[in-house]
């Protein structure tokens, strides 16, 4: 009985480990879009972490829309991977979620129409996003925006301060012109 009740506990041990070991093996992206008026300016960020190593991304465009931004983190973060990769990439987005996991298979096979015949919008972000996606095995999880995940509060925070920093630079050459 000592035997088995030891066998047992070996076992779960060695599978929790296994687990462990699975989920270290993955990259963790957070990803998040922002923009100041709908078009307007707008901001991406990424977060990107393995094991121990920590990687912050974020970029700016002038005028853009908020699901633009959304695509344009997503590629950006699967971009900064060098070699193809497991990754887990969270995203506030149902738009980008449910776009790479559900509609884009349809829409290829409608030639980039959606189920109303209609062209899907974006389409030059969601190939790019397709063909990131592509060389990695990526497991895609919704979670809510600005609920307390840290991940995608610092993704929301660096898009946001992409904004910010657009914004002073574009004052700060209009001060300096005007001199």
């Amino acid at each position: 009985m000592a035997a088995l009740k030891f066998c047992t506990w070996h076992f779960y041990l060695r599978l929790c480990l296994a687990i462990v070991f699975a989920m270290a093996e993955r990259i963790e992206i957070w990803t998040d879009g922002a923009c100041s008026g709908n078009p307007g300016p707008g901001g991406w960020g990424a977060v990107l972490t393995y094991r121990a190593h920590h990687k912050e991304l974020s970029g700016y465009q002038a005028e853009t829309t908020n699901n633009q931004m959304e695509l344009t983190g997503a590629i950006a973060a699967l971009k900064e991977l060098k070699k193809p990769s497991k990754v887990t990439l969270y995203t506030d987005s149902i738009y980008v979620k449910d776009g790479l996991t559900k509609w884009i298979k349809g829409w290829k096979r409608n030639g980039w129409k959606t189920a109303q015949k209609k062209p899907v919008k974006n389409k030059a972000l969601w190939q790019e996003l397709d063909q990131q996606a592509e060389r990695h095995d990526i497991d895609w999880q919704w979670i809510k925006g600005h609920s307390g995940n840290i991940g995608n509060e610092r993704a929301d925070q660096l898009a946001r301060l992409a904004i910010e920093n657009a914004k002073l630079n574009t004052r700060e050459t209009a001060s300096e012109e005007a001199l």
